[in-house]
């Protein structure tokens, strides 16, 4: 049996941004206190100032996460901290690789040190499926593999993932307890996140957990970050009227997941004793391919753009990963409810009005600089 936590003061780090805001949201219509803590970088927030749609009942405090005592200040009689501040984007986090490591990793050991200052009753921390690095395969007679792909297949334009025969093996849902691969620095930053929240609790005996999420997509998001999750940066595309880029041949798996299912599974997470301790999936459990996504987002904006595939791949990116959500259902008892079409309709509408400026050519043209796209 769940004991439900008191309704108290919750601090969001990068609570001003995408996912943060729409927690805010979920934890002020339930009773909840909030107070968002956020650096308002640029390239997420293009004047630095409060973005309109954080709720005007946030208190927004702005500092950088490596700053102690900015940190230290925001925890005053703080009840829970949810941990989303992080430098986010495979590809930008293969050359910026001191940012990132700062930020996520460092950012994060500065504020567990000032909870030592301020205790609080609950740790939630922001992981990502992109510490799986390849989800998980079976072969054709069901026997469960791990295996990554290898940098000469990909030279050669061979996108799937092989047996030792040369066989395609067949993509599964990925459990939490899938061996991790982690194939870009932003994955590692991440995985450093999640261990060192859930040791810090057991260390310290604050109730922590680490939930991994997978492609979240919604309202809000940064359509000018050409590094943020894929719909945003096919919107952006398809609003200028430029094909969306697909990578390799369109056809590798990813599980999309509204980030309002998101937002309900932190404040469950907040809410249940059960998930305590513990790493857990955030997604629907459903494989949709990259260019079907592109396709039906055009066609959801009335834009007659076919996605572009480019046939290139790019370092650190994996073929399949979707989730196994059993573990949510188990302790959280959460199940996404949002329908991919649903998401975008809600997305699309958003989207009517909105000033997209598509960086996308110059975030690629850095990246094949750099020889990480092939």
């Amino acid at each position: 049996m769940h004991r439900p936590q008191l309704h108290g003061t919750v601090l969001v780090t990068g609570g001003a941004g995408f996912i943060g805001s729409h927690l805010a949201d979920e934890l002020l219509s339930h009773g909840y206190r909030v107070r968002a803590f956020d650096s308002l970088v640029d390239q997420v927030h293009s004047n630095g100032d409060r973005p309109e749609y954080l709720d005007r009942d946030v208190e927004l405090v702005y500092g950088d996460i490596r700053d102690r005592e900015a940190v230290g200040r925001a925890l005053v009689g703080v009840d829970a901290v949810v941990h989303f501040a992080a430098r986010v984007g495979v590809g930008q986090s293969m050359y910026e690789i001191v940012d990132y490591a700062a930020a996520n990793t460092q950012g994060t050991a500065v504020l567990l040190e000032a909870i030592l200052d301020h205790p609080v009753r609950k740790l939630l921390v922001a992981s990502s499926m992109s510490v799986y690095g390849e989800g998980a395969y079976e072969t054709v007679d069901g026997e469960g593999v791990v295996v990554e792909r290898s940098p000469e297949q990909l030279h050669d334009g061979i996108w799937d993932v092989l047996d030792d025969r040369g066989r395609p093996l067949r993509p599964v849902a990925t459990p939490e307890t899938k061996q991790l691969a982690l194939s870009s620095v932003y994955a590692l930053t991440k995985y450093d996140q999640e261990r060192l929240c859930l040791m810090f609790g057991r260390a310290y005996e604050i109730p922590a957990v680490a939930l991994r999420f997978f492609n979240t997509y919604g309202t809000r998001q940064a359509l000018s970050n050409p590094y943020t999750g894929v719909l945003a940066i096919f919107a952006s595309r398809l609003l200028n009227g430029k094909p969306p880029l697909v990578f390799e041949d369109g056809r590798q798996l990813r599980d999309f997941v509204s980030v309002s299912d998101v937002v309900r599974a932190c404040r469950l997470a907040l809410e249940r004793d059960e998930a305590n301790g513990h790493a857990i999936n955030i997604g629907t459990g459903r494989g949709v391919t990259v260019l079907e996504v592109a396709e039906k987002l055009a066609r959801v904006l009335d834009v007659d753009v076919d996605a572009e595939v480019v046939g290139k791949f790019r370092a650190g990116d994996v073929r399949h990963c979707f989730a196994d959500a059993s573990l949510a259902r188990e302790l959280l008892g959460f199940t996404a409810r949002v329908e991919l079409e649903q998401g975008m309709a809600e997305l699309a509408e958003w989207l009517e009005g909105q000033i997209a400026e598509d960086r996308v050519d110059g975030a690629a043209a850095e990246l094949a600089v750099r020889g990480l796209t092939r």
